[in-house]
């Protein structure tokens, strides 16, 4: 991928990103105050309705209320107060109806084959008992109930909202109701509207951020060509000086080790050499012990320089923390066969020598413990920068360990509280997760610990 290329990207993958946001919050916007507004059309209506239905039974009573006033409770009293209740209807849906106190229809103007029915047991479909809640809302002083009736101009059950009232000298209840299925409606209308300014606010964002895809696709191919090989050469120029640098370190530990321990150590092999050379020449066997003291010079000779990349590697000065790990990782698999996978997530940036120290030793410290005791097939090291602070995982698939049992055994266990010291000594902390999947280790330095380190 050429420069101008990833310049590209790197321009249209924040728009689409933004975009995506605008998107999802427009929606969520719009969803938001559809409910908003479906709620309160739906509380405006039913407040509405409850004031029509308060009304229309105080018309309703205050027609028979010279006939209750009176006095008198005979029949043909109580039969006339019927009659002028029936008359009153309001529309093909609009009608009283009169109960006793104990469910039994004394007037229903739509349904008159119910008059003298007792209806004290009836439920609705979902399994309400509609007379006994009409009655014990008059029986409280009157008020407003919601259930299901036939609805007379479609025949088919709606849900309704009643208003009822009691007269208790007549044992009556008086009341009326309306159906809310005209709501329903309403709504389902509502929500088809909302999914439509929906739809149409996305297909909106659409064409927007494909004239914003174009119109950046279209500037990232106008780039001038002379600037591109500019920033070219800068990349080429900033290469050559980091591998400068790790030249230049790695010769400077070179000749530290040349001038200082492996100068003796090679010093003293020489000597060695020479005696055994001076005895062959006078054809007088070497001793056994010149040989072995020679192979242990080789090894010592070994070992300090391993010695000397483990107490301080070059990388760890050079390109910092994460391209260590990377050289440690690939060491680690070289020397056995388990495999390291090295992986630096978040943007790497500058940590105090204290900091790369410590979560260096860690690393080095879980891989020493994976090769001796794990006995695993392979080993994934995380190192992540986040905002925060940083984060250091080191995973294995091997066998586990009892963690509970390791911490309080003194005799076992010395390199993990040397881990936890380490970090606890930068103001960081680490966990342990031991099982028989495999173990992780994860060390979390927070941001305020590296500003103050």
């Amino acid at each position: 991928m050429n420069l101008r290329t990833k310049i590209v990207a790197l321009a249209v993958a924040p728009l689409l990103v933004a975009l995506v946001l605008v998107s999802l919050a427009v929606r969520h916007q719009e969803r938001d105050l559809a409910r908003r507004e479906r709620a309160l059309i739906e509380e405006t209506y039913m407040n509405q309705r409850r004031n029509e239905l308060r009304s229309y039974v105080d018309l309703a009573i205050s027609v028979v209320r010279p006939l209750y006033d009176a006095g008198r409770d005979d029949e043909a009293t109580r039969n006339e107060a019927l009659q002028r209740l029936a008359a009153l209807d309001y529309g093909s849906d609009g009608y009283f109806f009169v109960y006793d106190l104990q469910g039994r229809a004394l007037m229903h103007s739509r349904q008159p084959e119910l008059v003298g029915q007792d209806l004290w047991e009836l439920r609705d479909s979902r399994g309400r008992f509609t007379i006994q809640a009409l009655i014990a809302q008059a029986r409280a002083g009157g008020g407003f109930v919601e259930y299901e009736w036939r609805k007379p101009s479609s025949a088919q059950t709606a849900p309704k909202l009643g208003y009822v009232t009691a007269l208790p000298r007549w044992n009556w209840m008086v009341g009326t109701g309306l159906y809310l299925d005209d709501l329903q409606s309403t709504m389902q209308t509502l929500d088809r509207q909302m999914n439509q300014n929906v739809a149409t606010t996305m297909l909106w964002i659409a064409a927007i951020a494909a004239l914003c895809l174009a119109a950046v696709s279209a500037g990232g191919l106008l780039l001038n060509l002379s600037e591109h090989r500019v920033a070219e050469a800068k990349l080429r120029l900033l290469a050559r000086q980091v591998v400068q640098s790790q030249e230049e370190e790695r010769g400077h530990l070179a000749r530290e080790l040349h001038d200082g321990t492996s100068q003796t150590l090679v010093s003293t092999k020489l000597l060695v050499e020479s005696a055994v050379d001076t005895l062959e020449r006078a054809h007088q066997p070497a001793p056994a012990v010149l040989g072995k003291a020679l192979v242990r010079l080789n090894e010592s000779l070994a070992e300090v320089r391993r010695i000397s990349h483990r107490l301080r590697p070059a990388l760890l000065d050079q390109l910092g923390l994460p391209a260590a790990l990377e050289r440690l990782g690939a060491e680690f698999g070289e020397e056995g066969e388990v495999a390291a996978v090295v992986a630096v997530q978040g943007t790497p940036r500058e940590l105090p020598e204290e900091v790369k120290t410590a979560l260096f030793r860690v690393t080095q410290e879980a891989l020493t413990n994976v090769r001796k005791h794990a006995r695993a097939r392979q080993v994934h090291i995380a190192l992540d920068f986040e905002r925060r602070g940083v984060r250091l995982e080191v995973n294995d698939d091997g066998v586990g360990f009892d963690l509970q049992a390791t911490q309080l055994d003194p005799r076992r266990g010395i390199g993990l509280r040397n881990m936890r010291e380490r970090i606890a000594a930068i103001g960081g902390r680490l966990d342990l997760h031991s099982g028989s999947k495999g173990t992780a280790i994860v060390a979390f330095v927070p941001a305020k610990s590296l500003e103050s380190t």
